[in-house]
């Protein structure tokens, strides 16, 4: 079986590292009894993830290593969709119960699939996966960062970041153009924002649009001649900005609207 470049298929091509990547789930238990594991392959993660106690789902977007993964891993037969993740219907194919989202994930829609991610938390208590190393970075880089951006807050809104272990590209057939390395992401305690999220989404794409202008600049659209704009906070760019200092933004932002 080929890898597809159609499909941005890359195997891993080392036990040793697909088992590291399965024992990298560490909640289970009460937290969840299902692991989805999404773009399989071959199933060179699948193996390791089926020797775990918890039930396994696999989500995978290309017919032949379907047909593949029903020929080889008789064990998933019933637990096999052929679907693109993003297309799934996440809480109506899990009954509505927690679980934990694995995967060597396809580079090409890694983003989207953090960003689903995020709009099921209250479903996903815990993700282990395998990006581009310049992604990996960047989700758990923290402010001050060069790396630090918009997926960086709005994927740490909600979850806490742990980089793992780099993978190098020769463990992959065959191996891409870049370094992978792998993450953990653990839910917080609290999945809602103390703000209205929708805005709070709005001005961190809208600050870091234009990352090397002071926010004074960039907030202006929003703010108008706002004497907030006076605040200290201004004066900064947006990769010296917190969580906390981008949800007190939100607030202001939402609170001027309201007076307007």
């Amino acid at each position: 079986m080929k890898a597809k470049k159609s499909y941005g298929q890359h195997f891993l091509n080392s036990n040793a590292i697909a088992e590291r990547i399965a024992l990298s789930l560490q909640l289970g238990g009460e937290a969840y009894s299902r692991i989805v594991e999404v773009g399989p392959g071959r199933g060179m993660l699948t193996q390791f993830l089926l020797q775990r106690p918890e039930q396994l789902l696999v989500i995978e977007a290309d017919p032949d290593m379907v047909l593949y993964l029903n020929k080889h891993y008789e064990a998933l037969r019933s637990h096999i969709v052929g679907a693109d993740f993003l297309r799934v219907d996440l809480p109506a194919l899990n009954e509505h119960q927690p679980f934990g989202l694995i995967g060597n994930f396809p580079y090409n829609i890694s983003s989207q699939i953090l960003f689903k991610m995020v709009d099921n938390r209250h479903l996903i208590p815990e993700m282990v996966g395998m990006f581009q190393k310049e992604v990996a970075e960047r989700v758990v880089a923290g402010p001050g960062s060069k790396a630090y951006g918009v997926i960086s807050v709005l994927v740490q809104a909600y979850y806490s970041g742990e980089y793992l272990f780099g993978v190098d590209k020769s463990k992959f057939s065959p191996p891409p153009k870049v370094q992978s390395a792998v993450i953990r992401l653990t839910r917080k305690a609290e999945q809602q924002l103390p703000c209205d999220e929708g805005l709070f989404k709005h001005i961190v794409k809208q600050a870091f649009s234009q990352r090397r202008k002071m926010l004074r600049n960039t907030m202006k659209g929003l703010l108008r001649d706002s004497p907030l704009l006076q605040e200290p906070i201004f004066n900064e760019r947006p990769e010296q900005l917190s969580l906390h200092d981008f949800i007190q933004l939100t607030r202001w932002v939402s609170q001027h609207r309201g007076q307007d």
